[in-house]
Formats: C-alpha cells, sequence, structure tokens
C-alpha cells in the first residue's frame, strides 16, 4: 500500500486537502467520503446510468400487498 502526506488548507468557508496527482482522480468527478472513527475513506462515487437503475429496481421486486390500518379512534375532549 502507498502512502502519500498532504495537509488541509483553507478554501473560502471550507477546509480542503489537495491530492497528489499520481491519486487524484481528476477535476470534477464526485467523490463520496465516510468516516469511521479515526479513518476517512474516498472513493469516487459511482454512476448510475438508466438501465442499470431499471434493473436495479426490477431486482427489488414489486412492492408488498398493503395491509388495512385499524381505525384510529380519537377521544372527544370537551373545549378543543
Amino acid at each position: 500500500m502507498n502512502v502519500f502526506r498532504s495537509k488541509t488548507f483553507r478554501a473560502g468557508n471550507s477546509d480542503a486537502v489537495r491530492l497528489p496527482k499520481e491519486i487524484s482522480p481528476g477535476p470534477g468527478v464526485d467523490v463520496e467520503i465516510t468516516k469511521s472513527g479515526g479513518i476517512w475513506t474516498m472513493r469516487t462515487k459511482p454512476k448510475v446510468t438508466p438501465a442499470q437503475l431499471i434493473a436495479n429496481l426490477r431486482d427489488i421486486g414489486p412492492p408488498r400487498t398493503p395491509t388495512k390500518r385499524e381505525k384510529i379512534i380519537f377521544p372527544k375532549r370537551r373545549g378543543l
């Protein structure tokens, strides 16, 4: 595993970090950053095509049959 070091800096009202060119995804690439304890993980955001979205929705399957709720009976209160 390669280790790269950098420092944070201020960019407007945000903190930022400069990525070395060896690991930079390039300008304008959407990334997801997750934090678990003291470990931050950054990965490029996966692009989902409309066809993949439709396939994912088909994999979920149809919605379950809705069940009927019991009728809510509100108590009668005087003065309301």
